[in-house]
């Protein structure tokens, strides 16, 4: 039997397909679940930043202060403002490494990982380049607290 077309072919084949493979490259994010209460030792005037996904809008607070900005859900999420307010916020408390976000149960994974972007690193632009900074790199995931509705006696 003669192969010897069959062997040119394989020569020639292999070659080319591994030279146009396209290879994927997964990135894994390591994320933690929020604190479940806080601890007695735990000054008060320590930030919590905590952002929280709501259908209407995106709301950046403290746990202990509370609400320090909302940003309106007008014609989708304004993931820009978000990471300007990040930035201020980072410039207040420059040593500040973790954030919690709140989501409610309908959000979509990629609202969810759009905000997550702008919490973690923010682009800025110098000298006609965009460099990333690092902003809160320490992401906790959680539930968001029901918004709007009181219980009735």
């Amino acid at each position: 039997m003669n192969i010897t077309a069959f062997m040119n072919l394989m020569v020639i084949l292999v070659p080319f397909l591994l030279i146009t493979a396209v290879f994927t490259r997964m990135t894994i994010l390591e994320l933690n679940l929020p604190p479940a209460s806080s601890s007695s030792n735990e000054t008060k005037q320590e930030l919590q930043l905590e952002v929280t996904i709501r259908k209407d809008a995106l709301e950046v607070g403290d746990r202990h202060s509370g609400l320090i900005k909302r940003i309106d859900n007008v014609k989708g999420y304004d993931y820009k403002t978000l990471s300007e307010v990040m930035k201020q916020i980072k410039s207040r408390f420059p040593d500040k490494l973790n954030a919690t976000i709140l989501s409610e149960p309908d959000t979509s994974y990629d609202v969810l990982v759009q905000v997550m972007d702008a919490v973690r690193v923010a682009e800025i632009v110098q000298a006609g380049s965009v460099t990333r900074a690092e902003l809160f790199p320490d992401v906790s995931i959680g539930d968001a607290p029901v918004h709007g509705k009181e219980k009735s006696p």
